[in-house]
């Protein structure tokens, strides 16, 4: 396992490149190797600089720096909602209380202890026990197994020490036959200071403009409406949903369920200063987050954003869910599913009560 033994990585020489409203170390992702196809897989190409991208051949896809993109977070390709190649929809990042102090760790905004640049160094491994700090350029090729005789891929993500003490590790797998979302399980390690919690937050709703929750009984609740005068250029307060609130299916899992309320979202029209990487293409998606055995502290979580994260660029359509995340008090090992699909989310919540 990882030690907090840390020191400083020499980079290659490269620019600093802005994106996101914010600055990520990295080089031009076509310059590394593309990803292997290994029958309903894409893996990282081994052996060489490669792009560090793991998930379906035809379906969800996740990715994390050098890629482009904010440091300290896990990107989400959906290239079959007609995206282009490295177009993310969302992102997830760790996110760690810690008991002693409840301070709460943030991945993305975090300073690097390593080399000083903001965003907490990722890296991943085939098992647990993952090399601390490995050369970023040449990622983990992902596990294939059969659980079941059902296939999956598996990969570790692992995170240098936060500020408040929290070392962690996520397991991320993806399984056959359900090419739109992915299954995150949370640890930490032994030097790890004890956690109360361990939230995983999609952090970039606003790029498919989610303003719609869905919850049991057929009930909504709207971003507009639960903040209809704010106009402020920073985030909203958090909104909290109990866990009897959320859909539930027949086996007691719970569905945390996000979309978009516009019947196009590629018709949109911006303001002129809106960073062309805001601008939504593509079909548009439903997200989820689902969890198959809550306790009955979990809450569906989510805030709002008027403007695009780092701009004064007001939104199209007014304001949107940003965070959007469950949580509930840290377990090891427990698992949660983000997807993001392009059923609609009636198709989905159908589909959920069969």
């Amino acid at each position: 396992m990882k030690t907090k033994i840390l020191f400083t990585l020499l980079f290659f020489a490269c620019g600093i490149h802005y994106l996101y409203g914010q600055t990520n170390l990295q080089i031009a992702p076509e310059t590394l190797a593309t990803p292997e196809k290994n029958g309903i897989w894409l893996q990282p190409a081994q052996n060489t600089k490669a792009q560090p991208i793991w998930g379906f051949a035809n379906g969800i896809r996740i990715g994390i720096a050098p890629l482009g993109g904010p440091r300290g977070l896990i990107r989400i390709y959906t290239p079959y909602l007609e995206h282009d190649e490295f177009v993310v929809t969302n992102f997830i990042a760790f996110e760690p209380i810690d008991k002693a102090k409840n301070n709460r760790g943030l991945s993305e905004l975090e300073w690097s202890q390593l080399d000083n640049v903001r965003g907490k160094r990722f890296w991943s491994g085939n098992t647990p026990e993952a090399p601390s700090f490995p050369d970023q350029y040449y990622p983990a090729h992902g596990v294939i197994a059969k659980e079941n005789g059902v296939e999956t891929l598996t990969v570790y993500f692992f995170c240098e020490t936060f500020d408040n003490g929290a070392d962690i590790y996520v397991r991320t797998k993806f399984t056959e036959g359900k090419p739109y979302e992915f299954e995150l399980t949370t640890y930490t390690t032994e030097e790890s200071d004890e956690l109360n919690r361990f939230i995983l937050t999609a952090t970039m709703g606003n790029k498919a403009r989610l303003r719609t929750l869905h919850l049991a009984d057929g009930k909504t609740k709207e971003a507009g409406q639960l903040w209809p005068s704010y106009k402020d250029s920073n985030f909203t307060e958090h909104n909290h949903t109990p866990v009897a609130e959320m859909i539930k299916d027949k086996n007691g899992g719970v569905w945390f369920i996000a979309s978009p309320d516009e019947k196009d979202p590629t018709k949109a029209v911006y303001a002129e200063d809106t960073h062309t990487h805001w601008k939504y293409t593509g079909k548009k998606a439903t997200q989820y987050w689902y969890c198959s055995n809550p306790s009955n502290e979990l809450e569906g979580v989510v805030n709002g954003r008027y403007t695009y994260w780092a701009s004064k660029s007001p939104i199209p359509g007014g304001i949107a869910y940003e965070n959007f995340e469950l949580t509930e008090p840290f377990q090891s090992g427990q698992s949660y599913i983000f997807g993001i699909t392009p059923l609609s989310p009636e198709e989905l919540i159908n589909h959920i009560m069969k």
